[in-house]
């Protein structure tokens, strides 16, 4: 059997693409090399699915740092708030947590799996699960994909959503780069985002603060002359390689970027533990508690400023005693101390590998795909969508919107094509 349309990859991008191109009237065949469907959106959001983002489309963009102006004409035909009303048409029932992260109510990732491998079976859309692609030949009026096992499947159109090279377990292993280049694709240089940082720093080697999280506090990448490449602001998590949580995350790729760009070893960051105060207010707040308590230990009395270890940890790296009362306190080490909550210090020496990232960096260039159509400007019915595009965007839902919107314009433009021909 010929098909109109053949989707390489199951993950959100290609669901939606597949999806879509049978919801269009297209004989559709979906391939994915696992054993199910939506292995990523499974355990996306820690399991709970974050589907999208509620943010304005400007807001959205800026969220997407790895190009997501390309997104402006896709998101003209399925943005933000059509994968809601498209999610909740299907009885997903959605809601809105901070940062306008939307999740299902049930906070159940498999409810949206789920729901969506039901419309395959709704659009008749025939699926091979376990089922690898070695190749794909591109032809003048058809496209032959074949398979490890030999077999050769026609189609007209070719949609490839195979993801880059991050979560590897999931069936990301950057397959589909090759399929590219084949039909003349340049792929951009590939370097791993949204993924925790690696230090030497002495207190991370010690493991000195490993497991403490630092909520809403804002953290910079530094040029070596000083002068700020990023602030992200939220919460920062200490790990026994160097720093993780969703600031750092979203930090990841400005040192990536920083470390070539100025051909050094190390980047420093700095945390700034209080950003809605300045020193002096913080310093005025420290000694005021101080001073309501004169008789307990400094360490007691600031307990609610910091955690207990961070803040045994400063205290000492000051050389203040931790049991220091009001009655011996000196305001020139209260300053120090603030200081050191304010501009909190240390190297960064790279990330952890590709294949550890949430998301991969770089992918098909985008100067060769038509951005209102997925569609390749190189080879006649090939689309792309989703993570092997070069398109990222920060954890937050950003990431999920662009593949469901990109797979929904694959889609519908890769049966269209499809048709055109009949």
């Amino acid at each position: 059997m010929k098909y109109d349309v053949v989707v390489i990859g199951g993950g959100p991008s290609g669901l939606m693409a597949a999806i879509t191109a049978g919801q269009n009237g297209a004989s559709t065949l979906l391939i994915e090399k696992g054993k199910k469907l939506g292995r990523k959106l499974a355990i996306s959001g820690g399991g709970r699915c974050n589907v999208t983002n509620v943010l304005p489309d400007k807001e959205l963009i800026e969220h997407i740092p790895g190009n997501g102006k390309f997104l402006y004409s896709a998101f003209s035909h399925f943005n933000n708030y059509s994968i809601i009303d498209y999610f909740e048409s299907l009885g997903v029932e959605l809601k809105e947590e901070d940062k306008g992260r939307m999740f299902p109510v049930n906070d159940k990732a498999m409810t949206v799996v789920n729901k969506l491998v039901e419309q395959i079976d709704v659009y008749s859309i025939d699926t091979r699960l376990q089922t690898k692609v070695e190749a794909v030949h591109y032809g003048e009026s058809s496209h032959t994909i074949i398979l490890d096992n030999g077999e050769k499947i026609e189609t007209t159109s070719v949609v490839i959503a195979v993801g880059g090279k991050s979560v590897p377990h999931t069936g990301s292993e950057g397959q589909g780069y090759a399929w590219a280049k084949k039909a003349g694709h340049t792929i951009t240089e590939l370097y791993p985002t949204e993924v925790p940082m690696t230090s030497n720093a002495p207190f991370i080697k010690a493991k000195t603060l490993q497991g403490i999280s630092l909520r809403d506090v804002a953290i910079t990448a530094l040029k070596p002359n000083g002068k700020p490449i990023k602030t992200h602001r939220w919460d920062v998590l200490f790990t026994h390689e160097g720093i993780s949580g969703p600031a750092a995350l979203r930090l990841s790729q400005y040192v990536v970027k920083a470390l070539k760009r100025h051909n050094v070893n190390e980047i420093t960051v700095s945390v700034d533990c209080f950003p809605d105060i300045n020193k002096d207010q913080l310093v005025k707040q420290l000694m005021d508690a101080s001073e309501s308590s004169p008789n307990k230990s400094i360490k007691h009395v600031w307990k609610p400023f910091l955690q207990e270890r961070v803040l045994s940890y400063m205290l000492e790296q000051i050389d203040l005693d931790e049991y220091t009362t009001y009655h011996h306190l000196e305001k020139k080490k209260v300053l120090e101390l603030a200081h050191f909550m304010k501009h909190f210090t240390f190297e960064v020496n790279g990330t952890l590998s590709i294949e550890k990232a949430f998301i991969t960096g770089g992918g098909v260039s985008l100067k060769e795909i038509i951005p209102n159509q997925m569609a390749s400007k190189i080879m006649d019915r090939l689309f792309f969508c989703g993570e092997i595009l070069d398109i990222h965007g920060y954890t937050g839902g950003f990431n999920i919107t662009a593949a469901f919107s990109t797979g929904q314009v694959a889609g519908i433009n890769a049966a269209y094509r499809a048709l055109e021909e009949k």
